[in-house]
C-alpha cells in the first residue's frame, strides 16, 4: 500500500513537471533578434534608417542594385498576400505586422533580407523587406503584405507568377 502512494506521488510528480516544462517552451519572449544582425527586432526601426522609406519606384528600378547590394538569387513561383487577419500580429522576427509596410514572408531567407518582387503578368515590381515565415500553401515561394500586393497589383487575383530577386546588400532593419 506504501509502495502504491509512492508510485502514485512520483507519477503526479512527473506529471506536474513535464507540464511546467512544456508551458515555459510557450511562453513569448521579448527579447527576439535578428538571425542576420543580431539587432533587437522588437522597436519599430526609425523612419531615416528604414530604406523602405524612400521612394518605393526607385528601388524597384532595375538600377537599385547598388543601393541593395549584390544580387544572390533570383527564381520564379507564386506569390499571395496577407493582410488583415494578421495586422498586428507578432511575425517570426519579434515585430508587429503591419499590412500598410512593404514586408514579406518567405520560408527560408534571412530576416532583414531585401527582396525586388516582379509580378510577371503585368512587369510591376516592389521592393520588400523579409520579416516573416511562410507562405504555408503549397506551391507558393512568397506572401506579401497588403501594400506590396497593391504595388503590384495582386489584389485582385490574390495570387500571381513572379519573379524574386534576393540581394545581400547590409540591411539596416530586421
Amino acid at each position: 500500500m506504501v509502495d502504491s502512494r509512492r508510485i502514485t506521488f512520483a507519477f503526479h510528480t512527473f506529471i506536474a513537471f513535464f507540464l511546467l516544462i512544456q508551458l515555459t517552451g510557450c511562453q513569448t519572449s521579448a527579447n527576439y533578434t535578428s538571425i542576420q544582425t543580431g539587432i533587437s527586432a522588437v522597436s519599430a526601426p526609425s523612419d531615416l534608417d528604414n530604406p523602405l522609406q524612400l521612394k518605393h519606384d526607385s528601388l524597384a528600378a532595375p538600377d537599385a542594385a547598388k543601393e541593395l547590394g549584390k544580387l544572390f538569387m533570383v527564381t520564379e513561383g507564386k506569390a499571395s498576400y496577407y493582410a488583415d487577419r494578421f495586422h498586428g500580429r507578432l511575425t517570426a522576427n519579434g515585430e508587429r505586422f503591419n499590412m500598410h509596410e512593404l514586408t514579406a514572408a518567405h520560408k527560408s531567407l534571412p530576416f532583414g533580407s531585401m527582396v525586388r518582387v516582379t509580378n510577371l503578368s503585368n512587369g510591376k515590381k516592389v521592393l520588400v523587406r523579409i520579416n516573416d515565415r511562410g507562405p504555408y500553401i503549397k506551391g507558393r515561394i512568397i506572401d506579401l503584405s497588403l501594400e506590396a500586393a497593391k504595388e503590384i497589383d495582386l489584389l485582385q487575383k490574390g495570387v500571381t507568377n513572379v519573379r524574386i530577386e534576393v540581394y545581400e546588400g547590409n540591411s539596416k532593419t530586421s
